[in-house]
């Protein structure tokens, strides 16, 4: 039986952003498995723009891989007490697509922020704006990195064990919900 594919999403753009890092540790936790990286860097949602030149190849590209993954992360940010633009534009995208590649789809929702809630009311937020697509969204454990500038070492990893547990706990859910 091929490895399970997983298709991860940073709300972040940043090259170095520790929700890329959550991601990577995501899936090292998970497990073998073939790692898909879904680019969020795509034009601002224009219903003009839809309307004379259709769904951008970025956006079905972005469709077609959730489409064919086994299984999605994705990780927010916290910006003003909310996902990121970046991620809320996807979704906005996401939802011009036919057939809608979301329905059914497991999905895990984990966050890392530098407050002390380390991402928690984006988490919500994202939660509740994902409830028209219809995934399997998992509902815990939660994985909220707070205090990123010490989340992790110069290898990438988590150094709090809790939240190691914690990732280890939800990637495993994942996977049983994916099979």
């Amino acid at each position: 039986m091929p490895d399970p594919v997983i298709l991860t999403l940073s709300g972040s753009l940043r090259r170095d952003a520790t929700n890329r890092k959550l991601l990577l540790e995501a899936v090292r936790l998970f497990g073998d498995a073939s790692h898909v990286v879904g680019d969020l860097n795509l034009p601002l949602y224009d219903g003009d723009v839809e309307a004379r030149d259709g769904i951008p190849p970025a956006v079905q590209l972005l469709a077609d891989q959730i489409t064919t993954a086994d299984a999605v992360v994705i990780s927010t940010p916290e910006y003003n007490k909310a996902p990121s633009g970046v991620l809320k534009n996807a979704l906005d995208w996401l939802s011009r697509v036919r057939p809608g590649a979301w329905a059914g789809k497991p999905v895990a929702i984990v966050s890392a922020a530098s407050g002390r809630a380390g991402g928690e009311r984006a988490q919500y937020s994202l939660r509740h704006c994902m409830t028209p697509f219809n995934p399997r969204i998992l509902q815990g454990p939660e994985v909220m990195i707070a205090g990123v500038e010490k989340a992790f070492d110069e290898d990438g990893r988590l150094v709090n064990e809790f939240s190691t547990k914690s990732l280890q706990k939800l990637m495993d859910n994942l996977k049983a919900e994916g099979s």
